[in-house]
C-alpha cells in the first residue's frame, strides 16, 4: 500500500480526519485541489454557537484541533443564551479567517505521518466490496486501507448568482468533477443539496454611526487544554488559575472586533418581491434543497410575508481584512438586486460589494447509507464524513471528520469502532440523526435534537469524552496530568458546595431556585478561593441541577439497554417472519446496530421492537445463526 489512509479533502472534516489517523499511529495522504485553502472558513467567520460551541469543545475533549485553531484566532467572545439555562448555554468566536485557515493548514503539515497532495480524486479503487484506494484527474494510482471522503460542497458542485452559473464549489474555486458521478454509477444514493452565503462589503463604505454595536465578553478559550498541548508548567497554570489571571492571556493576543446590527425594512422586501422571479431558487435552475433553519433573504421574504424586517448582523471577516460579513443575507439574486437591496438597508446605504452572495448545489451522499462509525454499507474501509454526508456548518463537519479518522484507524487496528451515545455526547446525536434519520435538507445541529442536552453541557466536554480520547491515544500526557488535576479539584469544591449547602439555608435555596449569583457562592465558602473561578460556577452548576441530572441519567442508563441489544449488519429483514411491511423496509434501509437505533427509526413499531428482542435474545441462546441477530 502506498498509504494507510486517503483522506479526500482538506476541509473542516478533511483535517480534523487526517490528524486524528495520523496521531493514532497511520500514514495518511491529504488530497486537495488547492493546499493554499486547506481549512478555509467558506461562510461566517465564526465557531460555535448554540450546540455547535458544544460540538466544537467536544471535538477539543477528544484531541480534535478546532478549539486551538480558534483560540489563536479569536477576535471576539461571546456566550450566548446567558440569560437561559446552562443546558442551552454555548460560546460562540469571531474569528480571524486567515488566522484561522493558516494555522489548520499548519496543524496539517506540522503533523508527522500527513502528506499534502494537490490533485482531484475522480475515481475509488475496489476490489471484493472494499476500497483499495483512489484515482485522480491527473491519472494517479493511490491505494491505501481506509479512505476518508470530505468533498464538502465541491463534488459536481454548481454556483449560481441570478441568471449565471457555473462548476464550482466555491465562487471562483472549480468544483470536483467526476467522483459524484462515479458514485452513482456504483449504486451510492446520492442526492443534491443547495446551501449559500451572503455579500462581503467594503468596511469603509458602511455608517457605522446608525448601527447598533455588539461588543464581546471577556474571552475564554475553546480548548481545555492550557499551554499549547497542556506540556507547560501545570502548577504554574494552577497558580495563575488562583491569582484571578484573565483567562484571555491563555487564547491570543490579537485585538478585538466588535460586530454590528441592522435591519431589513419594507423597502428591501419590495425590491426582493419585484426581482424574485430573477432569483434561480424559483426559476428551477436550483434543483437541491436548502437549509429550512438558515434561509436566505428571498426565502425569508417569501415565507414570512407577515415580517416588517429581519436583522443583519455585520462581522469582521479578519483584522487584515476591508471586508465584512453580512449575516443573514444569503441571496442567489442578481448582482444587481443584491446592491439595490443591501443600499436600501439603514446604515449600508453606500455599501460596495466586494464579494457578492451566492447559492452552490451539490452532490451528498444519503448518510442512511453509512452505519454510525461513518463507514458505507455497501464499501468496507470508506467512510464519509461533513457536508457530504447532508450536514451544514463548521462544527458539525469537523465532528464528523474527527470520528471517521477516529473509527477508520481503528478498522486499521482491527479495534472496534467509537460510537458515541445520545447521552454521551452532541457529536452522538449528529451522527445518529443522521445515519437513522436520514436527511433530504443540510443538517444543522440545535439543542433541541438532544434529548437529554442536560447532561451535555459545554463546560462538561472534557470530563465526558477526555478519557475516550485518552484510551485512543489522542490525549498526551500533560493533558490527561491537567484532567485528573481539575477532577480531583471538581470533587473538593464539590464536597464544600454540599457542606455550606447544608449549614447555610439560604445557599440551599439559591442552588435549588437558580435565583443565587454563581460569583457569590465564594461567599459561602472561604475554601473556594483556592481553586479557579471556571471550576467554581462548573461546580455549582452541577449542584444546583443534579436532582434533574441524576433523573435525566436513570432514563438515559433505561435507553442504553436497548443500545446493548446489538443487531448484525446483514440480518434479513424481509425475511423475519411478523414484522410489519413497513419496518422490513425502513429497517433494511438503516441496518441498526442496536436495537436502541432500531427504537429511533421511523415507522418502526412497538410490537416490531418487541419482535426483534425475542430475536436478539433467540441468538444469544444459540437458538439462531450469530451472523444474523446477535
Amino acid at each position: 500500500m502506498d498509504y494507510d489512509s486517503i483522506v479526500i479533502g482538506g476541509g473542516h472534516a478533511g483535517v480534523e480526519a487526517a490528524l486524528a489517523i495520523s496521531r493514532l499511529g497511520f500514514r495518511v495522504i491529504l488530497v486537495t485541489q488547492n493546499p493554499d485553502r486547506i481549512g478555509a472558513m467558506s461562510c461566517n467567520p465564526a465557531v460555535g454557537g448554540l450546540a455547535k460551541g458544544n460540538l466544537a469543545r467536544e471535538i477539543d475533549a477528544l484531541g480534535g484541533e478546532m478549539g486551538r485553531l480558534i483560540d489563536k484566532s479569536m477576535i471576539q467572545y461571546r456566550v450566548l443564551n446567558r440569560s437561559r439555562g446552562p443546558a442551552v448555554q454555548a460560546p460562540r468566536a469571531q474569528a480571524d479567517k486567515a488566522v484561522y485557515q493558516t494555522w489548520a493548514r499548519t496543524a496539517v503539515e506540522r503533523q508527522c505521518g500527513v502528506q499534502i497532495f494537490m490533485d482531484t480524486v475522480v475515481d475509488l479503487l475496489t476490489q471484493d466490496n472494499t476500497v483499495q484506494g483512489v484515482v485522480t484527474e491527473r491519472g494517479q494510482r493511490i491505494s491505501a486501507r481506509t479512505v476518508v471522503l470530505a468533498a464538502g460542497t465541491f463534488m459536481e458542485g454548481r454556483v449560481f448568482i441570478g441568471g449565471f452559473d457555473a462548476p464550482q464549489g466555491r465562487l471562483g474555486e472549480p468544483s470536483a468533477e467526476g467522483l459524484g458521478v462515479r458514485l452513482r454509477e456504483m449504486g451510492f444514493p446520492m442526492g443534491r443539496l443547495k446551501t449559500g452565503t451572503p455579500a462581503r462589503i467594503a468596511a469603509h463604505s458602511i455608517d457605522y454611526s446608525v448601527l447598533e454595536r455588539q461588543d464581546g465578553d471577556p474571552r475564554e478559550p475553546f480548548s481545555f487544554w492550557r499551554f499549547e498541548n497542556a506540556v507547560g508548567d501545570l502548577e504554574g497554570a494552577k497558580d495563575a488559575d488562583r491569582e484571578g489571571r484573565d483567562r484571555s492571556e491563555e487564547v491570543n493576543n490579537l485585538p478585538q472586533a466588535a460586530c454590528w446590527i441592522t435591519y431589513t425594512n419594507e423597502r428591501t422586501h419590495e425590491i426582493i418581491r419585484a426581482n424574485i422571479g430573477r432569483s434561480p431558487l424559483y426559476t428551477g435552475k436550483i434543483r437541491g434543497v436548502g437549509p429550512r433553519y438558515c434561509p436566505s433573504i428571498e426565502d425569508k421574504v417569501v415565507r414570512f410575508p407577515e415580517r416588517d424586517r429581519h436583522h443583519v448582523f455585520i462581522e469582521p471577516e479578519g483584522l487584515s481584512t476591508n471586508e465584512m460579513y453580512l449575516n443573514g443575507l444569503s441571496s442567489s439574486l442578481p448582482e444587481d438586486v443584491q446592491r439595490d437591496f443591501i443600499r436600501s438597508i439603514r446604515g449600508m446605504e453606500k455599501a460596495l460589494i466586494v464579494r457578492p452572495a451566492y447559492a452552490v448545489e451539490y452532490d451528498y451522499l444519503d448518510p442512511l447509507d453509512l452505519f454510525p462509525t461513518l463507514e458505507s454499507k455497501r464499501l468496507r474501509g470508506f467512510f464519509s464524513a461533513g457536508q457530504t454526508n447532508g450536514s451544514s456548518g463548521y462544527e458539525e463537519a469537523a465532528a464528523q471528520g474527527l470520528m471517521a479518522g477516529i473509527n477508520a484507524a481503528l478498522k486499521m487496528r482491527g479495534e472496534p469502532p467509537l460510537v458515541l451515545g445520545r447521552d454521551e455526547a452532541y457529536i452522538g446525536v449528529l451522527i445518529d440523526d443522521l445515519t437513522t434519520l436520514g436527511t433530504k435538507e443540510p443538517y444543522r445541529m440545535f439543542t433541541s435534537r438532544a434529548e437529554h442536552r442536560l447532561l451535555l453541557r459545554h463546560d462538561t466536554a472534557d470530563m465526558r469524552l477526555t478519557p475516550k480520547g485518552r484510551a485512543l491515544g489522542l490525549i498526551n500526557e500533560g493533558q490527561w496530568e491537567w484532567l485528573q488535576e481539575k477532577t480531583r479539584g471538581l470533587e473538593a469544591i464539590r464536597e464544600l458546595l454540599r457542606v455550606s449547602k447544608r449549614e447555610n439555608k439560604s445557599l440551599d435555596r439559591g442552588l435549588v431556585d437558580g435565583t443565587f449569583a454563581l460569583e457569590e457562592i465564594r461567599g459561602y465558602a472561604d475554601d473556594l478561593q483556592n481553586f479557579p473561578q471556571e471550576w467554581v460556577n462548573s461546580t455549582a452548576l452541577d449542584v444546583k441541577y443534579e436532582g434533574y441530572v441524576e433523573k435525566e441519567r436513570r432514563i438515559a442508563e433505561r435507553y442504553a439497554k436497548l443500545e446493548n441489544i446489538k443487531l448484525a449488519p446483514n440480518f434479513d429483514y424481509h425475511a423475519a417472519a411478523g414484522l410489519s411491511a413497513e419496518s422490513k423496509e425502513k429497517l433494511s434501509v438503516v441496518k441498526p446496530m442496536n436495537l436502541g437505533q432500531a427504537a429511533r427509526v421511523p415507522g418502526v413499531r412497538q410490537g416490531d421492537l418487541a419482535l426483534l428482542m425475542i430475536l436478539a435474545r433467540k441468538g444469544a441462546s444459540g437458538d439462531r445463526e450469530s451472523d444474523d441477530v446477535l
